[in-house]
């Protein structure tokens, strides 16, 4: 029955599933993988030195083969490969190491390792994971803004506060609010800042503390939160996709067969005459 329903596929569909096969997708995560370390060597001298023709090689034939799919992928899809965002990454990321680095345009030798983001695209986990990431932008759009409003107020006060004595921390505006972020991330934070301020100012933990325990750690947990909650919604609407297409179990089946006896045996039942009096 599969063989049949294989033949009266259209050619353009029976493409597309076989790009979409496991042993294929196997096959050019591979390959990603190959490039990723190509790209790694490049930057070594030593090895560009006794194999760099290899490795140039081998790197052209790699591209070559990512062309061959992103062309099929396009003849069994159409233009509508464009539409669909990773369908678009793919096309662009290939597009990009197809442009010739030279001249002006050699900065772009360098974006060549985007090549081994096409991963994401390929593993089906790092998917989900950076679908969730996108879709949780509006959540964490509105954390930093809070975020940044705490920093505006804090940083008003700390060039208010400590201007005058540590003009190269909270001189300015901008100098507060980067000493700031860099009090937020705890990157010597205590005997960087804090400490030779409250030599200064021996109340000034009373600013510094509070600061860092809503900046960095209940900010923090905000956007923890937000990203599980979105990979959890996303895992959600996974499993219901899958279940909406995935072949009914062999339980379902067997209860679609007594609705269909039912109803037939119904439908027999009104079908039969009445039964008479000199049947009874």
């Amino acid at each position: 029955m599969n063989n049949t329903l294989n033949v009266t596929l259209p050619w353009r569909q029976r493409l597309a599933d076989w790009l979409d096969r496991p042993g294929v997708q196997y096959l050019i995560t591979a390959l990603i993988l190959i490039n990723a370390v190509i790209l790694g060597l490049e930057t070594s001298s030593t090895a560009m030195q006794h194999w760099g023709g290899w490795l140039k090689a081998l790197d052209q034939l790699i591209l070559a083969c990512f062309v061959v799919e992103i062309t099929l992928r396009f003849v069994a899809h159409g233009w509508r490969l464009l539409r669909d965002p990773w369908g678009l990454f793919d096309t662009t990321v290939v597009a990009i190491a197809l442009v010739p680095a030279s001249g002006p345009l050699a900065v772009l030798r360098a974006l060549r390792v985007l090549r081994v983001l096409r991963l994401i695209s390929i593993v089906p986990s790092m998917k989900m994971v950076v679908q969730s990431l996108l879709s949780s932008l509006p959540g964490m759009g509105s954390i930093v803004a809070l975020l940044g409003l705490i920093f505006y107020v804090a940083a008003v006060i700390a060039t208010q506060l400590f201007g005058a004595h540590f003009p190269e921390w909270f001189g300015t505006l901008g100098a507060s609010l980067y000493t700031l972020f860099q009090v937020m991330t705890l990157e010597s934070w205590s005997m960087g800042i804090v400490r030779p301020v409250m030599e200064e100012f021996p109340y000034a933990w009373l600013y510094f503390i509070p600061f860092i325990l809503i900046a960095t750690f209940m900010m923090l947990n905000l956007f923890i939160a937000v990203i599980v909650d979105a990979i959890q919604n996303q895992r959600e609407r996974v499993a219901e996709q899958e279940q909406e297409f995935a072949p009914p179990s062999e339980s379902a089946q067997l209860l679609e067969e007594v609705r269909h006896l039912r109803a037939e045996l119904r439908s027999l039942q009104r079908s039969l005459p009445p039964p008479t009096s000199a049947d009874e």
